[in-house]
């Protein structure tokens, strides 16, 4: 009987945020993550050329108007790729409103 108690005891104690929670507090599409395929990164992971934003961990190039390409909410490059491996295909990435 004890250990009933126990379980909601611990998962209210949890103040860490859930993985499709972005560091800034906004959430991920369900669209887009299965609570661990997304992850802020870094300016220098996503390169911007003519073609569209190239992600340098798996060479892949999302053009402008690819439906994956979306508004990032923070301004910061995120980047959802399947299993959230690092060499795994783009899901979605995030990317900062451009200036031009």
């Amino acid at each position: 009987m004890r250990g009933i108690f126990l379980v909601p005891a611990l998962l209210g104690l949890s103040t860490t945020a859930f993985a499709h929670d972005a560091p800034s507090g906004w959430k991920y599409p369900n669209s887009c993550c299965s609570n661990l395929d997304c992850r802020q990164v870094t300016q220098t992971a996503i390169s911007e050329r003519p073609q569209g934003y190239i992600i340098r961990a798996t060479g892949e190039v999302l053009p402008y108007t690819d439906g994956r390409v979306r508004i990032s909410p923070d301004g910061f490059y995120h980047w959802c790729s399947a299993a959230g491996e690092e060499h795994s295909k783009t899901i979605c990435l995030f990317v900062p409103p451009r200036a031009y």
